[in-house]
């Protein structure tokens, strides 16, 4: 599946998980993140780097998506298997 694509999915898995996705201009400088995963007055929010590729915006937001259980989501099989890869909790059970 490609970026764009997987991209458009990973944004309706975040709706479904009431985040809120927003794509804002973040400071350049030395080992700058393309975003993450932040709480505003209660709410979950991923803040991605809008000059962020398609496939670096993907992994900023499964990674940030990876935290939340998503197993009742309705979602395709390959978007399963790249929030399965970004999981935190079977990283860190791996670990």
């Amino acid at each position: 599946m490609k970026a764009d694509v997987l991209l458009e999915h990973l944004e309706a898995a975040a709706e479904q998980l009431g985040v809120k996705v927003s794509y804002e201009q973040l400071s350049t400088g030395v080992g700058t993140s393309k975003g993450g995963l932040c709480r505003v007055k209660g709410q979950f929010r991923v803040i991605i780097d809008k000059r962020a590729t398609a496939t670096e915006r993907v992994t900023t937001l499964a990674t940030a998506l990876g935290r939340f259980d998503h197993a009742s989501l309705e979602l395709r099989d390959e978007v399963r298997e790249v929030l399965a890869t970004y999981d935190s909790k079977a990283t860190r059970r791996a670990s």
